[in-house]
């Protein structure tokens, strides 16, 4: 008999099988799609039948490139909720008569970069969205009192913009008033066909508006009654109102409006501090308010700020303080988290210094350009205002660096520091590895500043998004490698003339993912090698300034259209790039602007060629000698299409300054 085998073989245990994924539920499968990354969802929707279901009925935002494939699009994504043609720069009405058949579930249209359409397609759109809740039609010059009408059958909108629509008038208004009484939010920027009559209709059909920009527009002392009567404002704008005026203000000093949160009159221009204090008291609950380019800042107009104890944001960026008007600021603004004195004049250390030890809670503070101040001012910001999240302090040129190096020894909770043009050196930017918070850093234009300094900032920073450079001479391949090796969320960085700067400083970026802006305007060391680095590496490129830097050539140009699909925005001026290198980069759907003043390399014809086949610009920066070389019929299809030709007439100059030769004649320049 065969012995029986002492080692029987045990048994597998069979895992269950995953379930299908079409048995999974939607919202399940949603919440794993939200975390796919953007760039990965089409791969998932190639996987499988199932996989390109789910994904049709997970979008719910289309940009599409061309307006030809809106129907497309919106057939194969019909629970899309918003729809973004931002990158369409000419949308006809038979494109979105096209949205009749699938649109119904769009929530939000974006129409604020497009031309081409008119009433018939705003019909249209009305007649095929019922619920539309958001409407962006800004810049739409050519559209009237017919569009508008349209408009005000989508009865059920709670944003609308009609920003730099000129043609549009009170009738027009007048129709959307009635038609779209549920509104909260309503831009009517630049408007100039608005009157007093059109203003005085909203405030009475559109009850619930909780926002509203009038900027630039002709209203006058008679409207504003009516729209402080308005009981759910809280956001009202009305930058460069020429028709607002101290009796007008005055007019409102009887109607309280409790509600009102965020005012902005920057750039009005007859307001003085009477009718501030005017204001004032017909506000109480005011949170915010913005008199950039307004009017002089006198004590007593500060000191009426009383009545607003809840004041948390004050901006007077660009005027004047009369002395004892920051002073009265620190008196009377106790409440305030962010201040905003940008190119003021009259800023003294006294005062600012008083100011600042009284306003315990700011967080946020603009002095840029204030050229006055001394340590003196900074010693006083660093010792009171310890838990500062903003600074700005461009242009501050009599700061020592010495009390610089304040900064980051005092606020350790900074994320936003603007010190380009200032006396910085290694030993402040050593100081500032303590603000590991910093998330954009402006240091441009500060020539004390070198690898030694960059090395602190990149092993101190890990959250640090945005870097400017800009011409600042003493960086090398080695800072900026610190930088990319330190801060893998980075997403901007300005090299603009850091000219010893080489391609390894662009391999070491390739490796930051999210980087989607790249300024190397005249760095002349760097080449088609590491532009070829970052295209395959950044893959969000979507900003890049590469003027000046004369040894990227074609080679550079065929990477990018190959890698780079998501590049909007380029400027080629003085590089090696010809006819080939122009061809292939119009093969990016997505690109919208191009400055190519000079470009030895190119001929009418390339240039021609480019032009018709790139068929997503909005804007083009050329030469004006080549306007003579191009056949006219060719820029008005170009233009047909909604691009704007900007004729440059600028002498051919290679030549660039050292930095520290380019501040010298800067700053006499300033001093004249």
């Amino acid at each position: 008999m065969a012995s029986p085998d002492r080692h029987p073989k045990r048994r597998r245990r069979l895992t269950p099988a995953p379930p299908p994924l079409h048995s999974l539920a939607d919202e399940l499968l949603f919440l794993v799609l939200d975390r796919v990354a953007a760039a990965d969802l089409k791969s998932f929707a190639l996987a499988s039948r199932s996989c390109h279901a789910a994904e049709s009925r997970h979008r719910r935002r289309l940009r599409p490139l061309r307006a030809a494939l809106l129907p497309a699009a919106l057939a194969r994504y019909p629970a899309a909720a918003t729809l973004d043609l931002s990158l369409c720069p000419r949308v006809p009405d038979a494109a979105l008569a096209a949205v009749s058949s699938s649109g119904s579930s769009l929530r939000a249209v974006d129409l604020s970069r497009s031309t081409g359409f008119g009433a018939p397609g705003l019909a249209a759109l009305a007649g095929a969205c019922p619920d539309l809740a958001n409407l962006d039609l800004s810049n739409g010059v050519d559209l009237g009192d017919a569009a508008a009408a349209e408009v005000a059958r989508m009865r059920r909108l709670r944003r609308l913009s009609l920003s730099r629509c000129k043609a549009i008038t009170d009738m027009g208004l007048g129709c959307v008033a009635v038609g779209c009484s549920d509104l909260r939010d309503l831009s009517l920027k630049w408007c100039l066909g608005l009157t007093d009559l059109g203003i005085h209709l909203l405030a009475l059909k559109c009850k619930k508006l909780a926002s509203l920009d009038l900027s630039y527009t002709m209203i006058t002392k008679e409207s504003l009654p009516a729209i402080m009567k308005l009981q759910n404002l809280q956001v009202l704008t009305l930058v460069g109102c020429v028709g607002i005026d101290d009796d007008a203000l005055g007019c409102l000093e009887k109607e309280c409006s409790k509600s009102l949160q965020v005012l902005d009159m920057s750039h009005c221009q007859n307001v003085t501090h009477v009718g501030v204090s005017s204001i004032v008291k017909s506000t109480p609950n005011l949170l915010e308010l913005n008199l950039s380019y307004c009017c002089p800042v006198t004590p007593s107009m500060v000191s009426s700020f009383h009545r607003i104890a809840k004041l948390q944001t004050l901006k007077l960026e660009g005027c004047k303080l009369i002395p004892g008007g920051l002073k009265a600021i620190g008196t009377s603004c106790v409440s305030i988290k962010e201040l905003n004195l940008s190119k003021c004049s009259g800023v003294t250390d006294m005062e600012l210094s008083f100011a600042v030890s009284r306003l315990k809670n700011l967080l946020k503070l603009d002095i840029t350009c204030c050229r006055n101040i001394t340590n003196v001012s900074l010693a006083a910001i660093t010792s009171s205002c310890t838990s500062l999240v903003s600074l700005k302090m461009e242009s501050c040129s009599r700061v020592s660096s010495e009390s610089l190096r304040l900064i980051g020894k005092c606020c350790p909770q900074l994320e936003e520091l603007d010190l380009t043009d200032t006396d910085l050196d290694d030993e402040g930017l050593k100081a500032l590895g303590a603000c590991s918070k910093l998330s954009s850093l402006k240091i441009g234009i500060c020539l004390k500043i070198s690898d030694e300094g960059l090395t602190h900032i990149g092993k101190s920073c890990p959250e640090l998004r945005d870097i400017d450079l800009y011409r600042s001479g003493g960086i090398s391949d080695e800072g900026v490698t610190q930088i990319a090796q330190g801060c893998p969320m980075l997403e901007a960085i300005n090299l603009s003339y850091c000219t010893e700067i080489t391609d390894s400083s662009l391999t070491a970026l390739s490796k930051c993912t999210k980087l989607n802006t790249l300024e190397i305007r005249g760095c002349p060391r760097v080449s088609s090698s590491g532009l070829s680095e970052i295209a395959t590496g950044c893959r969000l490129l979507s900003k890049l300034d590469i003027k000046k830097c004369f040894e990227i050539n074609d080679v550079g140009m065929l990477y990018l259209s190959q890698f780079s699909h998501s590049l909007r925005q380029i400027n080629l001026s003085y590089c090696s790039v010809t006819d080939i290198g122009l061809l292939s980069l119009s093969s990016i759907c997505g690109l919208q602007n191009m400055t190519i003043v000079h470009l030895a390399g190119i001929s009418p014809n390339g240039l021609i060629a480019a032009l018709m086949v790139c068929g997503g610009l909005t804007k083009v920066k050329l030469n004006s000698a080549f306007k003579s070389m191009m056949p006219p019929h060719m820029l008005k299809n170009v233009e047909a299409r909604g691009c704007v030709f900007q004729w440059i007439d600028k002498p051919y100059k290679v030549e660039m300054e050292p930095c520290d030769v380019w501040k010298q004649q800067s700053q006499a320049v300033l001093v004249r």
